[in-house]
Parts: structure tokens; C-alpha cells; sequence
């Protein structure tokens, strides 16, 4: 919360222009908060300003916020107001605490054809339903960053939930995006559509296989690392700012050091994996069925359930 006064937005800094915010921005230092906690080194670094300069706008984004403290109490009260998602399968649904939660980012992981993107189609179908149906009433913006997004599956999952199959799709906006810099500036320009259309889900199938085709090798690791974090902290942001779920999908890779037991690990590294409110390893069983483990939640013990893939969408 700016609390002296002329100093709203990052802009308002002195030293900082459009174009030094812009930079700024696109790192991650997004709010007055992120730089008044941020190094100065970083952000002359970051920005091109200088050093000086640099510590005059930390200097300034400290002297223009301030902590606000909430009792236990108080985030219990405001964490029961949160919406949740159903995934279709009751047992789902119970490892995770009720649904895909609000105001926070759920991560499925898992080889091709674990059934991630058939679990981002069952959301985006529930997350349309009324409230005391497992929904939020909402509308759904889907980032298909690997050509997977069928209509069809939308529009035989919405009939056998008993919706209007045509609404069903007509509430879905979907961005088909080309490359990592289309799938950032999709983010990044969300908050009017989120506002206009009342998104309460974002799908982005898949996270990471842009971000891997064009930023390959160690040489460039540093560089993709930095947009994917400025990246989904965006996604965290509007979460925030509009209470909405996002669900990502992410590729895995066979880590050499495991020996004994599964090797299956998600790409991305910590960045992904500390970003990830919960994270939900998805494997295939015997025929249609697939296994979810939970492997990381703030509030959930791990646990396992099993479900099932059927033309009508996830079930128990």
C-alpha cells in the first residue's frame, strides 16, 4: 500500500521512466513491495540504471510501503471464502482438500498422454458451473501452447454435465500460442479480459514446452529461467488480484542420479516447483485408468487417488 504520497505506481520512483518499469516489470519487480525488497546491484543490473539510482528507488519504494499484519484468525475466515474447483472425481477432489483452489496456481505433471490436458478440459467445463455444483460461475481462458485444445472434448464434456454445450464453448477463450514471448504477452495483457469476460480459470497447457525448445542448453538456462519466473508470477499475481484458479500442465524428464524407483521429474527446476501452490504427479495404469499423487501442498498431506478417463470427461 503506497503510503507517501505521489508514489503510487512503480513509475512514480524516482529514476524510473516507462521504459526502466517496463524492464523491471518483465524481471519480476512488479509492485512497489518487490523493490523495496529488492537488491540495488539487481535492479541496475536488470534496468540499465545506475547503481546510485538504483538505491535511491529501493530507498524510496521502502519509505512508500508499508506492512499490514493479519491475525491466524483472519486468514482461517479468509481462506474459507476461497472457491474450489471439482476435477470430476470425488477421490480427487478429497486428496485436494474439496477442488482446484482460487487464488493460487495448481500444477499437474506427468509423461505424454498421463491425462493432464483431459483434467484442463474437465476444469474448464466445472469451473463454468454454479457454485453449489462444484464451479465458480466463470468464465475460462485456455493458452494452448502445443496445439492440444479440442472443442470437442469441451462440448461432450458440457452434455453430459447437462449444460449447453454451445454456452460451454462460447465461455471458453482460447490463445494458441506460437512462441514463449506470445504465451507471456497472453498473460501479461489478461487483467481487462479477466475483468470484461469474469475469467475465473486460467489453463496454460503446457507451462514449460516452449519456454525448453527455445531456450536449450546451459548457456541459456539463466535467461529462460529469468522470464519463467517473471512469468508465472504474473499468473500468481492475477490469482491474487482476481481471486481466479490457474491450473498449468508441465513435461517431465528421466532424472540419471535416481537409481532405484521412478525417475520422472518436472522441468523448470525450483522456480516451477517453489511457484506451485500444489503440485499433482499424473501416471497411466492399466487401461483407462490414471493414478494422481499429491506431491507438494500447503495444507494437504501426500496422498494418492485413482481415476478414470471416459468420453464424458474425469470420473471416479
Amino acid at each position: 500500500m503506497a503510503k507517501e504520497k505521489g508514489i503510487k505506481e512503480i513509475e512514480d520512483l524516482p529514476g524510473i521512466g516507462p521504459t526502466t518499469a517496463e524492464k523491471l516489470r518483465a524481471a519480476g519487480f512488479d509492485t512497489l513491495d518487490r523493490i523495496a525488497t529488492a537488491v540495488p546491484a539487481d535492479l541496475s543490473e536488470l534496468s540499465g540504471m545506475s547503481l546510485e539510482a538504483a538505491k535511491k528507488a529501493v530507498d524510496a519504494a521502502k519509505q512508500a510501503t508499508t506492512l499490514e499484519f493479519s491475525t491466524a484468525s483472519e486468514i482461517y475466515e479468509q481462506r474459507k471464502a476461497l472457491g474450489k474447483i471439482s476435477t470430476g472425481a470425488s477421490s480427487l477432489n478429497e486428496i485436494l482438500g474439496g477442488g482446484v483452489e482460487t487464488n493460487g496456481i495448481t500444477e499437474v505433471y506427468g509423461k505424454f498422454a498421463s491425462g493432464k490436458t483431459q483434467l484442463g478440459f474437465q476444469l474448464t467445463v466445472n469451473a463454468q458451473l454454479p457454485v453449489n455444483k462444484g464451479g465458480l460461475g466463470g468464465s475460462v481462458l485456455f493458452i494452448d501452447t502445443e496445439g492440444t485444445f479440442r472443442p470437442e472434448r469441451i462440448e461432450a464434456i458440457a452434455s453430459a454435465a447437462g449444460m449447453d454445450p454451445k454456452a460451454a464453448l462460447d465461455n471458453v477463450l482460447v490463445i494458441r500460442a506460437a512462441n514463449s514471448d506470445q504465451q507471456i504477452l497472453a498473460v501479461e495483457r489478461a487483467d481487462k479480459t479477466i475483468k470484461e469476460r469474469n475469467i475465473k480459470l486460467i489453463v496454460v497447457d503446457s507451462l514449460m514446452s516452449l519456454f525448453r525448445a527455445e531456450y536449450p542448453g546451459r548457456g541459456a538456462l539463466g535467461e529462460r529461467q529469468q522470464k519463467l519466473n517473471a512469468h508465472i508470477h504474473k499468473l500468481q499475481s492475477l490469482a491474487d488480484v482476481h481471486g481466479l484458479a490457474v491450473y498449468i500442465t508441465n513435461q517431465v524428464m528421466d532424472n540419471p542420479a535416481i537409481l532405484f524407483g521412478d525417475p520422472t521429474t518436472p522441468v523448470g527446476g525450483n522456480i516451477v516447483a517453489h511457484a506451485a501452490t500444489t503440485r499433482l504427479y499424473m501416471r497411466k495404469s492399466k487401461e483407462e485408468k490414471r493414478i494422481v499423487r499429491l506431491v507438494d501442498s500447503p495444507s494437504m498431506p501426500e496422498a494418492e487417488a485413482v481415476i478414470k478417463i471416459t468420453p464424458n470427461g474425469i470420473r471416479d
